[in-house]
């Protein structure tokens, strides 16, 4: 099993520790429903060192995003040396135009840039982008030396001033969201997995154990990867495997808004495929359940209307914020908002509300 480079303060610390796509991590530490509440309150940072970091150099790096992606990195800018660099999420389809993983994909200089990908699909996602990197004159460099904590909350800005110098503190707190900057090592992005605002620092993983400690002095309190699921599930975003995978694509995963179709001439992958799909009427879409009642929504279940199946739970729970069963489902294209469908639920059909894929924002219901 492989371990992060905190690993050893999170056994310390008397986290739960689980097998997650082969690494041993935190589920929680000691209470997954406080933590998740602590985050929609006040600050909470994860480990999130499994998650893989890619770079790419050279001149026609972008040219290579260009085919990969299917947002246009054409529209990231280029900044003048020593401010922040900007980015994009983004996803990388299959021929067929399915998901092979989603991502985000910063340029650090002009033809710098650095992909954040999934810890599942990390090893896939090297060698994908590796097959297509020669061609272009393009360098690939996997950066396992690094450790990444993502600190998420309203309090999150508050809770800096122990792990870096207050000069770059103050730099970090106005970065805007999908900015990074890069200083002595560190790469600190505004961006996070939870509907809160926050942060992501990329470090040196020799250096990840006393920005850690000196979170937790400024306020941080460690949270598991629970709370990150439930937290994720509220803000209605998607988790790679579940609701969108290379079965699937992006129209009916609740993502087409990722997808850049201008200009008309850039053939990224998956491209042809998609145009087929996007003009078809019977595609399914991604929407929100409410359980109308008590008890708890699983993935998997399926969604019936008037005894018909229209379609299934991709990811489903219980939110602590609403202390509602939620769910994110795909279903078939003529299901309405605010219409009411029924989920099984052992042998039982409980009546929901299907609503906008997004429950929680910024702590307060949407």
């Amino acid at each position: 099993m492989k371990h992060t480079p905190l690993h050893s303060v999170h056994v310390a610390s008397g986290a739960k520790m689980v097998d997650f796509f082969g690494w041993d991590m935190p589920l929680h530490y000691g209470s997954q429903l406080q933590e998740h509440n602590l985050v929609r309150s006040g600050c909470g940072m994860f480990d999130v060192s499994h998650m893989g970091v890619v770079d790419l150099y050279g001149e026609g790096s972008q040219a290579l995003l260009q085919r990969i992606l299917a947002c246009d990195v054409a529209r990231i800018p280029v900044v003048a040396p020593g401010q922040p660099g900007k980015g994009s999420y983004g996803l990388m389809l299959t021929e067929r135009g399915n998901i092979a993983d989603d991502l985000i994909v910063y340029r650090l200089e002009d033809n710098l840039f650095t992909l954040v990908v999934n810890a599942a699909t990390r090893k896939k996602d090297v060698a994908w982008i590796r097959a297509h990197a020669p061609a272009l004159g393009v360098e690939v460099r996997e950066q396992k030396d690094f450790a990444i904590i993502a600190v998420q909350g309203p309090k999150a800005h508050e809770s800096l001033g122990h792990s870096i110098s207050s000069n770059l503190v103050k730099k970090v707190q106005a970065l805007k969201p999908f900015n990074i900057i890069v200083e002595g090592g560190f790469r600190i992005a505004r961006s996070g997995y939870t509907g809160e605002d926050g942060f992501e620092f990329i470090i040196p993983k020799d250096k990840a154990i006393r920005v850690w400690n000196g979170l937790v002095m400024a306020g941080a309190s460690p949270v598991g990867l629970g709370a990150r699921d439930t937290l994720r599930l509220e803000a209605g975003l998607n988790l790679y495997g579940k609701d969108m995978d290379e079965k699937h694509n992006p129209l009916e995963s609740g993502v087409a808004w990722t997808i850049n179709w201008e200009p008309a001439s850039r053939d990224f992958i998956g491209r042809q495929a998609l145009e087929i799909l996007r003009n078809k009427t019977d595609n399914k879409k991604r929407v929100g359940l409410v359980l109308q009642g008590r008890g708890v929504l699983r993935d998997k279940q399926n969604v019936m209307q008037n005894g018909v199946k229209v379609g299934e739970i991709t990811s489903g729970g219980f939110s602590p914020t609403l202390k509602k069963g939620i769910a994110l489902a795909r279903v078939k294209g003529n299901i309405e908002l605010g219409c009411e469908c029924q989920v099984e639920v052992r042998g039982k059909h409980m009546p929901v509300k299907v609503v906008r894929a997004a429950f929680v924002k910024k702590g307060q219901p949407v």
